[in-house]
């Protein structure tokens, strides 16, 4: 009967093995076949414009991490134009390729007709490495080998030709919808590029009448960078770089950030608390994934509108 007992123990444990094999073969056939080209548009109502203003529609882009042959991104980003947003931002990472430059250009063509603005991902300067994934659950991830440089300046010099205001650890003015949008940007903190700009005063001699609206842009959502913005006076703050997790557990979410947010903030609408302020915080999950890494399970590639509306009087 021992014997016989072992038998059946052993046999329920290797069913109970192959069981766990399976499924999570099948969530990475999944998730690499399919979620990763399940392109979405996130909606989200953001009461942050002075009483009295009319919406404005604001496009988020992040993290496309462009790899040629990705043709159903192409359509699918190109498709976005007919949204007819008022500003387009982008918060980096559009490169995951040496060549990709063409093709992304290609891709946000439609869109660069539109008032823009953005700043770099660290895989906009340097291409992905081949690494194992489990290093993100020891921390941020980090270039251990001199890594190869991308295109980024052929990118961003035709953002910037479309008339994109490149915020590279720079401010940047910009009338809109009646309002005088004032934007803060910083180079990927990921990288430890930033070098917080503050906020713009009004030049000497600028109609003061338009209300004022303060937004900060990062590609990596840093403690430090969003207490800057937060202490600064910004009124939104927009990120990307997390990928949401790019791997969520069902009813539990992401496992990382890949820096020091915490990782329920790791994707969507949420907000920021310091100094006093509590201010929103958009974290977009992003588009793509690293071209070594080319999985999404629980958290779909996403674009985000944002209507950006007037508080409650």
């Amino acid at each position: 009967m021992a014997d016989s007992s072992l038998a059946s123990a052993a046999r329920t444990s290797a069913w109970l093995a192959g069981g766990v094999a399976g499924a999570g073969a099948a969530a990475l056939a999944y998730g690499s076949l399919i979620e990763r080209n399940l392109f979405g548009l996130r909606e989200e109502t953001v009461r942050v414009l002075p009483a009295g203003s009319s919406p404005l529609r604001v496009l988020h882009l992040s993290d496309i991490h462009f790899v040629p042959g990705q043709e159903r991104k192409v359509r699918w980003l190109q498709s976005l134009a007919e949204l007819e947003p008022d500003l387009v931002v982008n918060t980096g990472d559009n490169l995951s390729h040496p060549y990709a430059v063409p093709p992304v250009l290609e891709a946000l063509k439609p869109l660069m007709r539109f008032q823009g603005v953005f700043v770099p991902g660290s895989n906009d300067y340097y291409a992905p490495v081949l690494k194992n994934p489990f290093t993100y659950f020891t921390g941020p991830s980090k270039h251990k080998h001199t890594p190869r440089e991308l295109p980024w300046n052929l990118l961003f010099t035709a953002f910037r030709d479309a008339g994109w205001q490149d915020l590279t650890n720079t401010t940047a003015l910009m009338e809109l919808g009646g309002l005088r949008l004032n934007f803060s940007g910083v180079d990927d903190p990921h990288l430890s590029r930033d070098e917080y700009p503050g906020f713009d005063d009004l030049p000497a001699g600028t109609d003061s009448s338009a209300p004022e609206v303060r937004i900060g842009v990062a590609h990596a959502p840093y403690q430090r960078v969003l207490n800057q913005f937060t202490d600064g006076g910004a009124e939104i703050i927009l990120a990307g770089h997390t990928h949401g997790g790019q791997v969520r557990i069902p009813g539990y979410g992401a496992l990382v950030s890949n820096c020091d947010l915490p990782t329920w903030q790791a994707r969507g609408l949420t907000s920021w608390a310091h100094g006093g302020r509590r201010i929103p915080l958009n974290v977009s999950a992003g588009i793509g994934t690293s071209r070594f890494a080319p999985v999404r399970f629980a958290c779909r590639p996403e674009a985000v509108l944002l209507t950006l509306a007037a508080r409650d009087s």
